[in-house]
């Protein structure tokens, strides 16, 4: 009996194997079957624009695994702003500006099989242009006792500081990484943490003297290292 069995368990799996050789009309078929089995991230590729805090730009993004993409791109915001700044008492022409262009390679990884909608993000840029600049041109004039000075007297001031080099980034991603179809929009929140800034202050005329404050300007400025990420994404697919 048990020789019967052992038997019986022996064929079952040489039995299936022949079935399956043959088509549903009984015509034996010898050549092989594929089936491919698709995953929902895994050899995806699709085109993301972006615009936020970080300001605009394009990223290109992977499926590696079914839970699992890479996505890699530049971003850039240029802002100047004139006459920003106003003192009592004090004329000038003065300009704000901020630059930041990156180049930025992250990884998207979803964590909850059922919520393709969150996904963990992670990775670095390196920020080959981050500074904020003020310059400071005085107008009008100025008598200090019997002495009358006017702007060009005074001297032009010049504040830098600069945040270049390497960035991690952590954050979150909200709604699915590509298109089912064409077309759809994803959202992430995170920051990035930068280098210690680097700062200079720049004087002439009468201010001068102005740049032996850089050390205190540096120190004021030496915990200002993360850049908070907002950012809506547009995603086209290309695959």
């Amino acid at each position: 009996m048990k020789n019967y069995f052992l038997l019986l368990l022996l064929a079952f799996p040489l039995l299936t194997a022949a079935r399956s050789l043959t088509d549903k009309d009984g015509q034996a078929e010898f050549y092989p079957k594929t089936a491919t089995v698709q995953t929902p991230f895994q050899h995806s590729l699709s085109l993301q624009l972006q615009a936020g805090t970080q300001g605009v730009g394009a990223d290109l993004r992977f499926g590696i695994l079914s839970r699992l993409s890479v996505r890699g791109g530049l971003s850039f915001i240029p802002v100047k702003a004139n006459n920003v700044l106003s003192l009592p008492g004090f004329q000038s022409t003065n300009s704000a500006t901020i630059n930041f262009y990156n180049a930025h390679l992250l990884a998207d990884f979803v964590p909850f099989k059922g919520m393709r909608g969150f996904r963990l993000v992670s990775g670095a840029a390196y920020l080959y242009k981050a500074d904020g600049g003020l310059s400071i041109i005085p107008t009008g004039s100025y008598t200090y006792g019997n002495t009358t000075v006017t702007g060009a007297d005074i001297g032009n001031l010049n504040m830098n500081v600069s945040w270049k080099g390497v960035a991690p980034y952590a954050g979150i991603g909200l709604f699915k990484s590509f298109p089912k179809h064409v077309f759809n929009v994803n959202l992430d929140l995170g920051t990035y943490y930068m280098t210690s800034p680097s700062t200079h202050i720049i004087g002439t005329g009468l201010l001068t003297d102005n740049s032996s404050l850089e050390p205190q300007f540096n120190n004021n400025l030496k915990d200002y290292r993360w850049l908070p990420v907002i950012q809506l994404n547009f995603n086209f697919k290309l695959k």
